[in-house]
């Protein structure tokens, strides 16, 4: 028996892979400085993804890469993390695989 597929409609979701267990806490899935969820983009890109990347601190505070530039670059920012105010340092993230 042979079979013609005439058409099929894909769906697909992705997320990026903050290290939150929990999907019910939708105030972590946001970046800290816009308040745009991270499968969103900031207000500087207009596609999510890989053109607009998250940007993780040793702290553990997760971010908008494009986000966390323009506030380091501010004097304000006195190059800390505007969560918990201690100095930046990017972290190094592994993939797992």
């Amino acid at each position: 028996m042979k079979v013609t597929v005439k058409s099929w409609h894909a769906i697909a979701q992705w997320r990026w892979d903050t290290g939150s267990n929990s999907t019910e806490d939708e105030e972590g899935d946001v970046c800290g400085i816009c308040r745009v969820a991270f499968e969103g983009c900031c207000p500087s890109c207009k596609v999510p993804g890989d053109d607009c990347p998250l940007i993780w601190g040793e702290c553990s505070h997760v971010f908008h890469m494009h986000c966390l530039l323009k506030w380091i670059g501010t004097a304000a920012s006195k190059q800390q993390c505007p969560m918990d105010r201690r100095p930046w340092a990017t972290a190094e993230r592994k993939v797992n695989k």
